[in-house]
């Protein structure tokens, strides 16, 4: 009987991280009280905020290696491997598109685009292409992706009549996901394009698949910790470096998923987890950071909570001579007591991440992780 291998703590503590900042970034007292890194950038640029959506991939592509490199040489396992994988890309986009129905029920208007869609789509692609793929093969996908769906969006015209170009509502990316989707099916807030569209889909692959490549070289048995982590380091240095220089012609942009941002995200990401993977696992310093492996053991639980939670909460309601206020805008009045609007929004928020920790530390207790 082998020995079942440990979990890399690093990896599940950089994933609690992101759940916890996702959470934090989505759920401010007042939507138009925000400090400025808790915000995503209205265009061109990259705040904190942006960093969290591509972090969530990057684990993805991870998380992928660690679960399936001992399977990969079997290709007798594959059809179930896969089968199984698209099966959770179903439940994925099924999942994301009733949250939206269960805070508005309205078939007719429903955005399919989503976050959950995405993350469902990336990762089943991912999977087909870690299983089929040799590690060479996936540096040529990566850059293909990339190289390509920069092309594409600077040189290819919009069929509408617009030249190529990068603006938010005249890109091709945006006029595909009219054509597909129409714009009653979009984003509503943006209107006539989606953040997470369809042709954005090609290079945040790319960005999964940084994280494919940064788990085979956190698995290889022939280098010790510390070399994996200086490796990691300077990785993550190029790639930030790779992306400030592609920034220059193809901007930063995480609506557009740009191809600048790609490597950028994926630079830091690389950095944060290389910090965490020393501290944690080189060094044995990481036991204070374990409240963060209640969000890491149970990611996906911890969004569904995130997402379903504040419609809950705001079943609470109670009438004044003001008005009807919510059940989360009833705590953040609370601290506009002695606080600022945007330190009342802010402290809401860290109010929400600890709520939804709690629900889920008796998981984290009882070791349960909940699997889709």
């Amino acid at each position: 009987m082998t020995k079942k291998e440990p979990r890399l703590q690093s990896l599940d503590i950089f994933r609690g991280l992101t759940i916890a900042a996702m959470i934090l970034v989505n759920t401010p007292g007042d939507w138009d009280h925000i400090y400025r890194p808790l915000e995503h950038s209205k265009w061109n640029g990259c705040t904190p905020t942006d960093l969290v959506f591509p972090s969530f991939l990057f684990m993805v592509g991870l998380s992928l290696v660690y679960a399936l490199e001992k399977k990969k040489a079997d290709k007798a396992l594959h059809g179930q491997i896969l089968l199984r994988a698209f099966r959770r890309m179903i439940l994925l986009i099924a999942i994301g598109l009733s949250f939206q129905l269960f805070s508005h029920f309205d078939f007719h208007n429903l955005r399919y685009p989503g976050v959950l869609q995405r993350i469902g789509v990336v990762y089943f692609i991912s999977t087909v292409l870690f299983l089929k793929f040799s590690t060479r093969a996936l540096d040529y996908t990566i850059a293909i992706a990339l190289i390509g769906y920069f092309l594409i969006m600077t040189l290819v015209p919009v069929p509408d009549g617009h030249s190529a170009n990068l603006d938010p509502s005249t890109n091709i990316a945006a006029y595909i996901d009219r054509l597909v989707f129409s714009v009653k099916h979009l984003y509503k807030p943006a209107k006539t394009w989606d953040p997470v569209g369809l042709l954005s889909t090609i290079p945040a692959i790319a960005t999964t698949l940084f994280g494919v490549k940064v788990g085979l070289w956190l698995r290889r048995a022939d280098v010790d910790p510390v070399n994996k982590a200086n490796g990691l380091f300077v990785s993550g240095i190029i790639l930030v470096l790779s992306g400030l220089a592609a920034d220059l012609f193809f901007p930063i942009n995480k609506a557009l998923w740009s191809s600048s941002y790609v490597l950028y995200a994926a630079g830091i990401c690389t950095l944060g987890l290389t910090l965490t993977y020393w501290f944690v696992d080189i060094k044995n310093r990481g036991k204070n950071l374990w409240p963060f492996l209640v969000f890491g053991t149970n990611a996906i639980t911890a969004y569904i909570l995130a997402e379903i939670m504040p419609s809950l909460i705001d079943l609470i309601r109670i009438h004044t001579e003001y008005g009807t206020i919510s059940g989360r805008k009833i705590l953040y009045n609370e601290f506009l007591l002695c606080l600022s609007p945007n330190d009342s929004s802010a402290l809401s928020a860290v109010c929400f991440v600890l709520f939804i920790w709690l629900i889920l530390y008796p998981l984290y207790r009882r070791r349960i992780m909940i699997k889709l």
